[in-house]
């Protein structure tokens, strides 16, 4: 999808976050080897990339973890975890950095 304006595309991606998180599997998962927790397991990644249209500049997102929490990363191949303060979530920590650059 392609959005007019950061804000619009900012709104959508909180509206598919908050989405994601409220049904968000809570259960472990096994493998042979080991026992991913649900705060370890990634169960969605919503990402923005823009503004060019071939080759965006600009990459991040928020990934919704299996416990239903959230964390807000800049990046495509190497992300970097971004903080958020107590009053904010993962989306707005995400505004604030997007909005900065």
């Amino acid at each position: 999808m392609r959005f007019e304006t950061l804000e619009r595309a900012l709104a959508e991606l909180e509206a598919r976050v908050d989405e994601l998180a409220e049904t968000a599997r809570r259960s472990p998962a096994q493998t042979r080897l080991r026992r991913y927790e649900p705060a370890e397991q990634v169960l969605a990644r919503i990402e923005l990339a823009g503004p060019e249209r071939r080759l965006a500049g600009t990459h991040a997102g928020v990934d919704v973890r299996g416990d239903g929490s959230t964390e807000a990363f800049l990046g495509r191949v190497r992300r970097r975890a971004l903080e958020s303060t107590e009053a904010e979530t993962a989306v707005g920590a995400l505004r604030r950095a997007l909005q900065s650059t």
